[in-house]
């Protein structure tokens, strides 16, 4: 990686920021909930993130982030200066109150455990029109803190949608809020982004060996940055 130091690359993610020129504004729920959660995290969490300048100042992309714990989709609204939108599991929009909270926050349904190829083509056709699409590449959360297997076919919103592909890595969520427990626990939470893909480096590889690329690229962001915060290293098969 080319990273600069990470100290020259830490800012609150609770900060104020102004989104790029041109960017739409957001809906009034997401605005909200942004606002609310700038008050409640703080109270919970240290947040930081760095690598800021990897993320593309406007037009579709696609961010590809481990997922470590239930708040996973907070963190990288906060994270992010644009808004995000996300698939969420399609068993959360079956009671309508929760599914119109999460319609609202950009959240559109998904078949865990499979490649859905209707969810996919949302995904591609909202990355098509401008948006920033997050996709969680292993389908479900860590048990350990790794970063598990890719799904197939997440390579067909990266690359067919002909945008930027951001590497993120979250680091810390599953210390605070692991799978195995019913409340979270104080920490430091860092997200840090890795060196974006462009449409041309995404397409120009099989849809194979874009995935295992990507992969390699995260838990390599992930040994570093715990390396550089003292936290342990995390042993992966070679």
């Amino acid at each position: 990686m080319t990273d600069r130091p990470l100290s020259s690359h830490v800012n609150p993610a609770l900060a104020r920021r102004r989104l790029p020129e041109g960017t739409p504004p957001p809906g009034a729920w997401y605005r909200a909930n942004r606002r609310l959660l700038r008050v409640w995290m703080p109270l919970v969490w240290r947040m930081r993130v760095f690598n800021r300048h990897y993320e593309p100042s406007g037009g579709g992309a696609v961010y590809m982030c481990n997922h470590q714990s239930f708040m996973d989709p907070v963190l990288m609204s906060m994270a992010l200066q644009r808004p995000m939108h996300y698939m969420a599991r399609d068993s959360l929009f079956r009671h309508r109150l929760f599914r119109l909270l999460i319609e609202s926050l950009n959240a559109f349904p998904v078949r865990r455990g499979t490649a859905d190829t209707a969810a996919l083509k949302e995904a591609m056709r909202r990355v098509r029109r401008g948006e920033q699409v997050v996709l969680f590449p292993e389908g479900t959360r860590t048990r350990d803190g790794r970063i598990g297997p890719f799904l197939p076919g997440v390579a067909f919103v990266a690359q067919r949608a002909k945008a930027t592909v951001v590497p993120v890595v979250i680091d810390g969520a599953f210390e605070c809020w692991p799978r195995t427990r019913p409340l979270p626990r104080p920490g430091e939470i860092v997200v840090r982004y890795g060196r974006p893909y462009t449409p041309d480096e995404a397409r120009a590889m099989s849809p194979d060996a874009f995935v295992a690329a990507v992969r390699r690229d995260m838990i390599a962001i992930q040994a570093d940055t715990r390396r550089r915060l003292g936290r342990p290293p995390l042993a992966y098969e070679a």
